[in-house]
């Protein structure tokens, strides 16, 4: 049976909205047409994916199951469109998505002088982009940071490098060589904890003493600014850190974190010749210049 990449999606507004009508809204279609395609795609799967009454609907094993293998497979398919789109429209174009405080000049123009006629386009990521990023076709490689969700991705090791903290320059810990991530158990973190699992599982660790949510900060400097204002902590690679240097914070090694792994990432389903050259192109640069 081949899946219906429709159904699929309409399956996914379901799965995530738990309800009929707002996913209906959000599909811009009739909830009734979206009642019917639904058993109609529990009728061709022969599994029913939820359990529906008048007060809820929940997911099923099966749908939970289908829900993990939807998002890869949605984001491959779009992926796979923006690349049609790309090679049917104009002039070739490869583009190479970076984490901040890793420098990708080099390769850019390593590639570019490679192919005349290709037009080499960069763009910045964040934390929570980096590997969307190539799964839904924005770009044809990614530099990434440990850890991502590698479903959907190809992945090829090229450095690692040291993880330091930065404090606001007036904080207890701004002024030694270097500490223990022990030492930072008190520490409001200005991240998310599976950014930094080392701090996250400390035993013991006191509950946060800042009652309020933690503020989403997407970009580095958002970060840096609420560490300057005393908010709390951040925990980068060495390069990032230094890349933002600023008077009102500093950054101390943190003898026991592990050292933070950049990869060159790819989608699965992109076996343009393209991206294995790139990523020889990246990994003769990454071990002539590896920072760590």
């Amino acid at each position: 049976m081949d899946v219906d990449l429709r159904k699929l999606r309409y399956f996914v507004a379901v799965a995530e909205e738990l309800h009929f009508g707002r996913a209906a809204a959000r599909l811009h279609i009739a909830q009734p047409v979206l009642s019917r395609q639904i058993r109609a795609f529990e009728h061709e799967l022969r599994a029913e994916l939820f359990v529906r009454d008048r007060r809820s609907t929940v997911l099923t094993e099966a749908g939970r199951q289908l829900l993990t293998d939807a998002r890869p497979l949605l984001a491959s398919a779009e992926a796979l469109r923006r690349r049609v789109q790309r090679a049917a429209h104009g002039r070739a174009t490869f583009t190479i998505a970076f984490m901040p405080g890793v420098l990708v000049t080099a390769e850019a123009r390593a590639i570019a002088e490679r192919h005349p006629d290709l037009a080499v386009n960069v763009v910045r990521t964040s934390w929570d982009d980096q590997a969307d990023i190539v799964r839904e076709g924005r770009a044809d490689v990614s530099y990434v940071r440990l850890p991502v969700d590698q479903r959907g991705l190809r992945l090829h090791r090229l450095f690692t490098e040291p993880r330091v903290v930065v404090l606001d320059s007036e904080h207890r810990l701004a002024g030694k060589e270097a500490l223990d991530i022990a030492e930072l158990a008190e520490e409001r973190l200005l991240q998310a904890p599976d950014a930094v699992p080392e701090w996250r599982d400390l035993p013991n660790r006191p509950a946060d003493p800042d009652p309020r949510p933690r503020p989403a900060l997407n970009s580095v400097e958002e970060k840096l600014e609420h560490v300057a204002a005393g908010a709390g902590m951040v925990i980068l690679p060495l390069s990032t850190a230094t890349f933002y240097t600023r008077p009102d914070v500093v950054h101390v090694p943190v003898a026991d974190l592990a050292a933070n792994q950049v990869c060159l990432a790819w989608a699965e389903g992109n076996g343009s010749p393209l991206v294995h050259e790139f990523v020889d192109i990246a990994t003769r640069q990454a071990g002539s210049t590896n920072p760590g």
